[in-house]
């Protein structure tokens, strides 16, 4: 955590310290499906809508929210509701004096989601969960992966290929940045996942905000709650949630580091517009720039190791 956060006082950031406590997700861990699932119908039919937390075991927000509506007796009115508590096992190492070492045990339950590797002969601790949550998500219509940041940065939606999961971030409207991009070198993302026979589905990857924040857990709440409103599942219209014209970016580059001495210029923050040719990092010998004018940063790492997604470039649709 020492150079976390060093980095993290070079851009004003406060320390890094969980101000938001870890649930006690004791009587949720058994599910009604699989350990850590739970699934819900409602009275009427409707779509299947998903909504996972812990894909990583250290963004705890997400499991606060899934923790507070199953103790609320939350249930669909239509369709079918499926909540996830992904990577149990990691997060059951979760400690606040070392919150960052808890992403994983053995591999990134978010790079995993190739067919080829979920079908192969490989054997870790995620591709253990991976396997046993694949049924649970090849019958669900819409996927809502909840996630949170350790760099700053504002909340932004990402989605991958799928025109209808672009479409419903920006129905969402809030966060109003949508991010539109082919995901990580290393593998593919849980919204990248698509079962056997689909074409396309609507996936859906929220980052709320900071770690360990009550306002991060707040905003999946408000997030959460509207898609199932424009889903269906909840009664009532959606409230509406653009305090700004929502905005769909295209990631034009997507910079994986090679090096162990990739080093960003400075710390750059999620969302930063930056003019064509600015230097961003070094790869070693290596000159990162950003490749033309108007081009925003999405979630830069600036603790990248080799192989690792070091640093999205961006363009808005309709200009910069």
């Amino acid at each position: 955590m020492r150079d976390v956060a060093t980095l993290l006082e070079s851009v004003g950031a406060p320390p890094r310290r969980p101000a938001l406590a870890a649930p006690e997700i004791g009587p949720w861990r058994e599910g009604n499906v699989i350990p850590g699932v739970w699934s819900f119908e409602g009275v009427e039919p409707g779509l299947h809508v998903c909504v996972v937390a812990l894909t990583h075991g250290n963004e705890i927000a997400g499991a606060v929210l899934l923790d507070r509506w199953l103790r609320s007796g939350l249930r669909p009115l239509a369709g079918r509701l499926t909540l996830v508590f992904a990577n149990l096992d990691a997060f059951s190492r979760f400690n606040p004096e070392d919150p960052t070492a808890s992403r994983f045990l053995e591999e990134d339950l978010n790079r995993v989601w190739n067919r080829e590797v979920l079908e192969g002969p490989r054997r870790t601790s995620e591709l253990r969960r991976a396997r046993a949550l694949r049924p649970v998500l090849d019958a669900a219509d819409v996927v809502l992966d909840l996630h949170s940041m350790l760099w700053p940065g504002d909340p932004l939606f990402l989605v991958g290929a799928s025109p209808e999961a672009a479409d419903l971030a920006m129905q969402l409207g809030a966060p109003p940045l949508t991010v539109a991009d082919d995901g990580h070198e290393e593998g593919l993302r849980l919204i990248d996942y698509l079962p056997p026979g689909a074409t396309s589905r609507r996936g859906i990857l929220l980052e709320a905000g900071w770690h360990w924040e009550e306002e991060t857990a707040q905003r999946m709440d408000r997030v959460a709650r509207r898609l199932l409103a424009l889903t269906g599942l909840l009664p009532g219209a959606p409230e509406e949630a653009r305090p700004e014209t929502p905005r769909l970016a295209r990631v034009v580059r997507t910079i994986t580091a090679r090096s162990p001495g990739f080093r960003f210029t400075r710390p750059w923050c999620s969302g930063e517009a930056v003019p064509g040719g600015t230097l961003l990092a070094r790869d070693g010998a290596l000159e990162i720039r950003a490749p033309e004018e108007g081009c925003l940063l999405v979630i830069p790492n600036l603790l990248p190791r080799p192989g690792q997604t070091a640093l999205r470039i961006a363009k808005l649709e309709g200009g910069s």
